[in-house]
């Protein structure tokens, strides 16, 4: 026995959440951790077979950079784009608010403070 029960059940909930790729990967994973014996282990455990957990050893050892890059779930660059780049002329008008309410050190001009909050 490698592992506690109560890690063997966590384990056991990850493994039937993951697609039948990630499962063969994260079997091939958690045997290759283990060294001798383990491929029987994760076996026993996880109730696949001997040629699922070779194949995700397979699976990972053609695993290269552009492979995990075609895996991505999202397309790179999605997300809320910057209030920077869909607003123009915001820097202009941030500091336009900042003028009247901005003083600074009389002996350092580099250094500046505002009494505005973020809210």
């Amino acid at each position: 026995m490698f592992y506690s029960s109560s890690l063997e059940s966590e384990m056991k909930k990850l493994y039937n959440s993951l697609s039948e790729k990630d499962k063969r990967r994260y079997a091939a994973i958690e045997a290759q951790k283990l060294g001798w014996g383990g491929i029987s282990y994760i076996m026993q455990l996880f109730g696949c077979s001997r040629n699922t957990i070779v194949q995700g050893i397979e699976d990972l050892e053609k695993m290269d950079e552009t492979t995990i890059d075609n895996l991505r779930i999202r397309k790179k660059g999605g997300g809320r784009k910057s209030i920077l780049s869909t607003q123009i002329g915001i820097d202009e008008a941030f500091l336009e608010v900042l003028k009247f309410q901005t003083a600074g050190d009389p002996m350092n001009e580099l250094i500046k403070w505002t009494n505005l909050t973020h809210k």
